[in-house]
């Protein structure tokens, strides 16, 4: 563990890891969505978000919370070995308990037990996650090479085997094997970084209270993530309305982890960094990962508003025609996710100050869920999508009220009006070209290419610097690569 990890590199990995995740369930997106149909499709998150809730109470807070104590112990390999047994067992027992209430709660009886039983599996599969080990030791290649080939694996099985409205349990099979084989597969690379411990010796419920403490605000996160799904669900009745919602989040959350995956990287970066009492490079990191939200979140943001009336109809189908407003009023939630993140995870957590990550996270699931009862009747899915933006805008408002005195809003915004100014001239034009052309996929295209080259323009007029920046480092690569 001596050599130190590149960032450019673990970003890399993790963004691959992150998009395989979830793009290539999308690439099966406008598939499925017309094999299975709105309504099905509204079951498949109904329940999926239902069960969600178990795994977050299983899992506590050993997510955050293992890789931060991973990344401390980063170059102790005893210690290491101690806490990852201390938290994988205790998670174990969580699980578990967790899973007994899933059965007997909703798998014995009901419209959809049949879909909850299988689910059992989802639960399993989350026991034995253990990529916050990797990810706190900086190991992010681990992480993504363990999944490429199960979920590859999983895209074709859906086309050979996914092929009429019937196949609903179908779908969920491969679903959930998929996840279960590529957490399994992550164990193989487990022993080269574990020494042998006393289980004798363990302290496992010492654990538990830091854990409960990152706990509170995940439960809090999934309010404004998952809860607004099931809300819909209960509240209209109508799965089809869920069904579009959960199609226009399979997208935003794509776009979210363009985003927000170099924290990822990042955290366990700062985290080790504490350790050493290294301020003025943790200000560092951080100023750039605030640059990096700026750079690439704005056109993301302005991007998904301006394609989203021609991407709707090809990539869904006719079914999911809400879809468009969906996205189109979702988008903000790109910034204010990945900003919230720098401001949150990043440093809040990693600099141990998560008792201000969690009241941000409380006051604003508080506030999704009172927003949710009051525009879901009226608006149905796209009181939702409200709900949701302004609970991420006021998270964080709070963290940046909290971090204000350690991280200036001079640093938080700086060069943020160039992006802003490069976004909003990228979105009137493709905006524009949208209506002169025909919502299919070409046109989808032309416009990500023409948005693309616009703000990239735009950037070199204003001369930003990551741009500059970004340039030069791939100049001096492939100057290296040709000498």
């Amino acid at each position: 563990m001596s050599e130190k990890k590149s960032i450019t590199k673990n970003y890399i990995y993790n963004l691959i890891y992150q998009m395989l995740i979830i793009v290539l369930p999308l690439v099966t997106t406008p598939y499925l969505s017309q094999t299975l149909g709105a309504e099905n499709v509204g079951i498949y998150g109904f329940t999926l978000s239902t069960v969600t809730y178990f795994i977050l109470f299983g899992s506590l807070g050993v997510a955050m919370y293992g890789k931060r104590e991973i990344a401390y112990n980063q170059e102790k390999p005893k210690e290491r070995s101690i806490v990852f047994w201390e938290i994988l067992i205790m998670r174990f027992i969580t699980l578990g308990i967790s899973l007994l209430a899933f059965y007997f709660g909703f798998c014995l009886k009901g419209n959809y037990s049949v879909y909850y039983k299988i689910l059992i599996l989802e639960l399993l599969a989350n026991s034995l996650d253990i990529s916050w080990f990797f990810q706190g030791l900086e190991e992010f290649k681990k992480t993504v090479s363990r999944n490429i080939i199960v979920k590859i694996i999983s895209v074709i099985m859906i086309f050979i085997f996914v092929k009429t409205r019937n196949d609903l349990l179908i779908y969920f099979f491969i679903y959930v094997l998929s996840n279960f084989f590529g957490n399994l597969s992550l164990w193989l690379y487990l022993p080269k970084y574990i020494e042998k411990v006393k289980f004798k010796n363990l302290k496992i419920l010492k654990h538990l209270k830091p854990t409960i403490a990152l706990f509170i605000p995940q439960i809090a996160i999934q309010v404004y993530t998952v809860l607004d799904k099931t809300m819909i669900g209960n509240i209209l009745g109508d799965m089809a309305e869920v069904g579009n919602y959960e199609q226009s989040q399979k997208i935003l959350k794509f776009l979210i982890v363009l985003v927000t995956a170099l924290g990822t990287v990042v955290s366990p970066r700062i985290a080790s960094i504490v350790a050493k009492d290294e301020k003025k490079e943790i200000i560092g990191y951080l100023e750039n990962s605030f640059r990096f939200v700026w750079f690439l979140g704005v056109p993301v943001m302005f991007g998904i508003m301006a394609i989203s009336r021609n991407l709707v109809p090809w990539f869904f189908g006719d079914e999911f025609e809400k879809a468009k407003l969906i996205l189109f009023i979702g988008a903000p939630i790109i910034v204010a996710i990945g900003l919230s993140n720098v401001t949150g995870e990043q440093y809040l957590v990693s600099v141990k100050k998560q008792k201000y990550y969690t009241i941000s996270v409380v006051l604003g699931a508080i506030f999704n869920v009172v927003i949710n009862f009051t525009l879901i009747p009226i608006l149905k899915s796209t009181g939702a999508i409200i709900a949701s933006v302004l609970s991420e805008i006021l998270v964080l408002v709070i963290q940046l009220i909290y971090v204000r005195k350690d991280i200036p809003l001079s640093t938080v915004c700086k060069d943020s009006f160039k992006y802003i100014i490069s976004g909003v001239i990228m979105f009137l034009i493709v905006f524009g070209i949208g209506f002169l052309l025909e919502p299919i996929m070409i046109t989808t295209i032309v416009q990500i290419i023409i948005g693309g080259f616009i703000y990239g323009i735009m950037l070199i007029i204003l001369k930003d610097k990551m741009l500059y920046q970004t340039l030069n480092k791939l100049k001096n690569k492939l100057v290296k690569s040709n000498d």
